[in-house]
Formats: structure tokens, C-alpha cells, sequence
């Protein structure tokens, strides 16, 4: 997707030549190519770089064919696409966190206002003493923004929507009849890290979140920004306290999280889908519609629509609960160590 101007500031265009020179990359194609933006592999547009890492060598669409300029390592410099030019380098990732850097900002809470996009707070708005409301973003009518709330630079945010005390909304776009609790935490960069010659690093993180119509954030949740593509909290949505939603996750229609969920990067959940308490997903897992899954649970892969899973790692929960039988029976008075 492309950046979105409300929350970023582009700060280019930089060419393929002083981007090889700023990461010591070695160009393989067209050094006068001109960058505008960033943006994964996959999905890159025209005028943006993006990079690959894999173990592998790219199959085919793994790398769109219209990115200006990829970074990769050495060995896979002949498998980009015709026209991309390639950027060869030991750890393409890291590269792409340093051009990013030279392309890109994150807008801050005291810019001055853009000349095309103004603020914009509806007359029937309630802001509290001690909120703070950046440049450029937009209240709609009947929405209450709570005691010491920060929204910042761009947010749009819907009608009939509440804020609580101490939250703050960055990078976020929330529709009509959002509840989000005291302390949440909307649009901080996701946990993006990568391996640079440093040691570990900050992966750039320049995507949204989208908080579709009456959807429920309780108290101190975080919902991370995407890293290049979206977050998207489906309508009708209702996340508990203390629940951890990881960058690029996209959780469907009245999806129901309970307290400590914690959801990892790219993750989707299908419609009416239901987690219990402390329910944890490892990284692009999908879960299908309907599908619930019970306290505690560790899931580790795909679980079908309808299906109800539970344990650690997560299986079918008639055959979790026969191992528990079992493992009680093993353990019982009788097979006690005398």
C-alpha cells in the first residue's frame, strides 16, 4: 500500500546511486533511478524499495515487478525481476531500515498543520482538560476525548466515539461508536526488529491501523501499527484489557479476544472467531471463522473454521482433554512414588 501522507512525511525522491552509498550497497541496474517511498517485497509500487531476506532464492511473486529497486544479497541478485534493480548487500533488511530513514518520517505531535489537511473537531465534541489533539487530525460530532488523551497528527476518528483517560492514538484511522479504555495504547510501532551490523535493530514501521465501527479496546491494550500494510480491527470487534494485537494482524467481524491475548505479527482471525484468557498466536498464523480456542492456549498453526482448540501447543480440544485425562490418570494416587 502506499504511505499514507497523514501520518508520514516523504522526504524524497533520493536516487538508486546515494541510496547504494548511504547503505554500501553495490548497484546492479540503473543508478540514476529515482526512490519515492518504501514498501514490502510483495507489494511494491512504482518508485519504491523494497527488500528480500529469504533463505531461499524469490519465487515468483515475492518481489513485484514494478519496485524501483530491491535490496537482496549477492546470490540472489540475477532472481529479482526484469527492471528492478538490484541493490546487493550482506543484510538487505537493514539497508532498507537505513534508506527508509532518508526517505521517510514519522509526523510529530508538534508539526505545524499541512497546508491541505486541517484539523478538524466537530462542535459537539467533548475534549477533556489535559487532552492534546495533534495538527491535522479530525473529531467527529458527539465523541468524547478523555482527561490527558493524546491523538495525534492525522488520526481520523468517527462519531459517538469514546477515548479514556490516558490513551493515546497514532497512526490510526477509528470509525463510528469506537469504545477504546483508559490507557490503550492505538498505532505504536509494532516489534519490528532485524539484525544489523550492530547488533539487533528497529525495523521501520510505516503502515496503520483501522478501527472499523463499533469496535471494543479495553483497558492498557496496544494495538501496533502495520508494518507496511494495515491493522484492521474488524467491526463489532471486542478486545479485553491487557490484550498485546501485533502489527499486520487483521482480525475479522465481532472477534472476541479476552484479557492477555496476545497476538502476534501477522496474524488473521476469521469472523466470530473467540479467545480465551492469555490465548498466545505465534506470527502469521490464520484462524479461521467461528474457530475458539481456550485459556491459555498456545497456537503455533492454521486452525479450520468452526474447530475449538486448546492447550499448549494448540490442538482439537477432544484430543487435548484425552491427554489430559491420561497424563491425570499416569499421575493419580495409585501411580503415586511410594
Amino acid at each position: 500500500m502506499s504511505i499514507d501522507r497523514r501520518f508520514y512525511e516523504l522526504l524524497g525522491p533520493v536516487s538508486v546511486s546515494d541510496l547504494a552509498t548511504l547503505t554500501g550497497a553495490a548497484v546492479h541496474g540503473d543508478s540514476t533511478a529515482q526512490v519515492t517511498g518504501v514498501s514490502a517485497a510483495h507489494n511494491a509500487r512504482r518508485g519504491e524499495v523494497c527488500y528480500f531476506d529469504g533463505a531461499k532464492p524469490p519465487a515468483e511473486g515475492d518481489i513485484s515487478p514494478t519496485a524501483v529497486a530491491c535490496f537482496v544479497q549477492e546470490k540472489y541478485v540475477e532472481a529479482l525481476p526484469a527492471g528492478v534493480v538490484a541493490l546487493s548487500v550482506a543484510m538487505p533488511r537493514s539497508a532498507h531500515t537505513l534508506a527508509a530513514g532518508s526517505l521517510l518520517r514519522l509526523r510529530s505531535w508538534t508539526d505545524q498543520p499541512q497546508a491541505d489537511v486541517q484539523t478538524n473537531i466537530h462542535e459537539t465534541a467533548r475534549i477533556a482538560p489535559g487532552a492534546y489533539v495533534a495538527p491535522g487530525a479530525a473529531i467527529g460530532e458527539q465523541t468524547v476525548i478523555g482527561p490527558n488523551a493524546v491523538i495525534g497528527p492525522g488520526v481520523q476518528i468517527g462519531r459517538d466515539c469514546e477515548i479514556g483517560a490516558n490513551a493515546s492514538v497514532q497512526c490510526a484511522l477509528i470509525g463510528n461508536q469506537v469504545k477504546i479504555y483508559a490507557g490503550a495504547r492505538i498505532g505504536e510501532s509494532g516489534f519490528g526488529v532485524t539484525a544489523g551490523p550492530n547488533g539487533a535493530e528497529d525495523a521501520p514501521q510505516y503502515g496503520r491501523v483501522i478501527i472499523q465501527d463499533h469496535v471494543t479496546v479495553g483497558a492498557n491494550t496496544c494495538i501496533d501499527r502495520g508494518a507496511f500494510d494495515d491493522t484492521i480491527i474488524g467491526e463489532h470487534a471486542k478486545i479485553d484489557n491487557l490484550c498485546q494485537i501485533g502489527h499486520n494482524v487483521v482480525l475479522g467481524r465481532s472477534v472476541l479476544v479476552a484479557s492477555f491475548g496476545g497476538i502476534s505479527g501477522s496474524v488473521t482471525i476469521g469472523d466470530g472467531a473467540m479467545l480465551g484468557g492469555r490465548v498466545g498466536i505465534a506470527d502469521h498464523v490464520k484462524i479461521g471463522a467461528g474457530a475458539q480456542i481456550a485459556a491459555s492456549a498456545g497456537v503455533f498453526r492454521e486452525i479450520p473454521p468452526g474447530d475449538k482448540w486448546g492447550g499448549t501447543p494448540a490442538r482439537p480440544i477432544r484430543q487435548w482433554l484425552k491427554e489430559v485425562a491420561w497424563l491425570q490418570k499416569q499421575t493419580g494416587d495409585g501411580k503415586r512414588a511410594k
